[in-house]
């Protein structure tokens, strides 16, 4: 008789089918984001004022918009912006994170506390809130929606990198470098910063996702990219006001956002459970 399936082995392999099923759908995410044009079947900025507001068929597979362009395409051709935003967000979040959070736990202790009060105030509000204010101030566009989005993110990992630094400068091994004369510098960078950007990195995969859903809300207020551009914020809110006579138009964009955020927050919390277990 064969052993019966403990938890565990349950668990283990729920967390196997959810990343095979997530990782299939960033595959295809990241294949329309590089490159659009295998997948897309029309030009996504060609309009057609015959084929307004046309239902999904086989010749527009998600139907036509308002000036009869075909959804599917914009769909695909919207990935590159809606993902590529929340990439270069969490890329720059990252990077300004680490080093900020590392420099506070080094530096003396009214800097640090400075520093952290700061922190501490941003993490009160939401982050789309903060991504908004910073909007306001900066104006509109696709550059601003970035930087706005990478400032509301900073915070968080300036608070994890600072943590990891403190934890990781105690340890026996970063003690014992210290002791046979290894500069502090390069302590930091051969023994300290690798746990670091570790610890951060499967933070930064579930704030991707974050990422992306901001920028995307900031677009739906019209605050990002501007028509004819296919992106899918302001895609889902061009047919916000359609919804009853035409909602595949805002039903496509709006589940290409879901699906890519669910899909990453998925892997993102997966790799954060089995680092916390190899942690425990």
């Amino acid at each position: 008789m064969s052993a019966p399936v403990t938890l565990r082995q349950r668990t283990l392999r729920g967390q196997a089918a959810a990343l095979w099923i997530a990782g299939a759908v960033l595959a295809l995410i990241a294949l329309a984001a590089v490159a659009p044009g295998l997948l897309a079947t029309h030009d996504p900025l060609l309009t057609d004022v015959r084929a307004t507001l046309q239902p999904p068929s086989a010749a527009h597979w998600f139907g036509t918009d308002q000036s009869g362009r075909d959804v599917y395409s914009r769909v695909i051709y919207g990935a590159g912006r809606s993902v590529g935003i929340g990439l270069l967000a969490t890329g720059l979040a990252l990077v300004v994170g680490v080093i900020a959070g590392s420099l506070s736990a080094v530096a003396p202790r009214r800097a640090d506390a400075a520093a952290m009060r700061i922190v501490d105030v941003l993490l009160a509000f939401p982050e789309f809130l903060v991504a908004l204010l910073v909007v306001a101030v900066l104006g509109p566009g696709p550059v601003n929606v970035a930087v706005a989005v990478t400032i509301a993110a900073v915070p968080v990992y300036i608070r994890l990198a600072r943590a990891q630094t403190r934890t990781l400068a105690a340890t026996e091994h970063v003690e014992a470098a210290r002791i046979i004369g290894v500069p502090t510098a390069v302590v930091h960078v051969r023994h300290v910063l690798p746990g670091v950007l570790g610890a951060v990195s499967v933070l930064a995969t579930i704030g991707i996702g974050t990422s992306i859903l901001a920028a995307a809300g900031l677009s739906f207020l019209g605050l990002g990219p501007t028509e004819p551009t296919a992106e899918w914020g302001l895609m889902l809110s061009a047919g916000r006001n359609l919804l009853l006579q035409a909602p595949w138009v805002a039903v496509f964009p709006g589940l290409a956002i879901t699906a890519t955020v669910v899909s990453v927050s998925v892997i993102g919390r997966i790799l954060r459970a089995r680092a916390e277990e190899r942690d425990a």
